[in-house]
């Protein structure tokens, strides 16, 4: 059985990913209003993961015999800037989530629950993987800087994220 403790802290994650899901299929509509629709592509993606880990969370707090209760979701922002800015901004989110991640881990070390641990390793591992891939493209696009052309070939490679080869 999972703590109420413990319950809250997943639950409230839970909308988190719901938020992060909700934050990056409005960056990927932004981006393919601006004509990047390969980034848009890959931010839908991530849209796509961010919801798999919101049904994740709740499928283990349902799996421990909790109760979760769910909660409303804010409206991400409508504008994000030039695309190293939406990037930018998706690596600062990516660090946000680690973070929650982190505080979530130590919130089962204290509650003692071993489970529950085991359960936020995934996570920790994914978070390892979601930073490096948006720093890669942060780092990349900085490298182009004001040549439309190397970003718009980037915007190309990174939209086959998802498509069979």
């Amino acid at each position: 059985m999972i703590t109420a403790k413990m319950q809250d802290a997943l639950v409230a994650h839970v909308e988190q990913e719901l938020y992060s899901a909700y934050l990056y299929l409005a960056m990927g509509a932004y981006c393919d209003g601006k004509a990047y629709k390969g980034f848009g592509r890959w931010l839908r993606a991530q849209h796509e993961e961010e919801l798999t880990h919101a049904r994740k969370v709740l499928d283990y707090v349902l799996a421990r015999g909790g109760h979760p209760a769910l909660g409303a979701i804010p409206a991400p922002p409508r504008e994000f800037g030039s695309i190293v800015e939406v990037f930018d901004a998706v690596l600062k989110h990516e660090r946000l989530v680690t973070d929650r991640i982190h505080g979530l881990h130590a919130a089962a070390l204290a509650e003692k629950d071993t489970a529950a641990q085991v359960f936020l390793q995934w996570f920790v591992g994914e978070q390892v993987e979601e930073e490096a891939a948006a720093s890669e493209i942060l780092d990349r696009l900085r490298m182009v800087g004001d040549r439309p052309g190397a970003a718009l070939y980037l915007d190309k490679e990174y939209g086959k994220r998802g498509k069979a080869p």
